[in-house]
């Protein structure tokens, strides 16, 4: 069960043990890294497909069709996007001409997350913009692989302390802490604690 912690005039409910072993603790740390590292392969492998397409890099055709055909309403059966409010938001990129340049942005996108993923550099900023980006391919009405991918992105943002810990943030998150706790450094400490404590630091 979930313990409460005081801290001065508020509480902080600590997680249960099983969660603290999945998203706090080195030793699951492996299994987190092999979840990224296929990620950020599919990311980076995306991203590459497009980087060399004129369609997307040039003229953005390619995102351009995509959008039309998400926005397409069929006279029987169901639309590709279900929330009004979303294909507005498609249509008016497209009467606005912005898939010239989203279509870079999207390409771009994929290769930074990717690369980061990989090397394990600020796992959970780039897990929080994966998911972001698959939660949009599905709106779009693009299922594919994107419902398991928006998974893995969310659990890596779970486990931002330790998934990264097999790669640069091992350097990274000691080093530079969390913009939050600026004032009282509660996170940076706890993520210090544990990097600390994990075996084999510094062998």
């Amino acid at each position: 069960m979930a313990s409460l912690l005081k801290v001065r005039n508020n509480r902080i409910i600590e997680d249960p043990p099983f969660a603290k072993f999945l998203f706090s603790d080195t030793r699951f740390s492996a299994v987190w890294t092999m979840v990224r590292v296929l990620l950020g392969l599919s990311w980076l492998q995306s991203g590459l497909g497009k980087f060399g397409n004129p369609a997307w890099m040039e003229t953005g055709v390619a995102l351009q069709g995509y959008w039309t055909n998400a926005v397409a309403i069929p006279e029987t059966g169901r639309p590709p996007i279900s929330f009004d409010w979303y294909r507005a938001f498609i249509q008016g990129m497209l009467d606005n001409g912005s898939y010239t340049w989203f279509a870079k942005l999207i390409v771009f996108g994929e290769i930074m997350i990717g690369f980061a993923l990989i090397i394990g550099a600020f796992v959970g900023i780039a897990a929080l913009f994966a998911a972001l980006m698959n939660w949009n391919f599905i709106m779009a009405g693009s299922a594919s692989t994107n419902g398991l991918l928006l998974i893995g992105a969310i659990a890596l943002v779970l486990a931002w302390k330790t998934a990264g810990y097999y790669g640069a943030d091992r350097i990274l998150l000691p080093l530079l802490g969390t913009p939050w706790g600026r004032r009282s450094r509660p996170a940076e400490e706890s993520v210090a604690r544990v990097y600390e404590r994990a075996p084999g630091l510094g062998d």
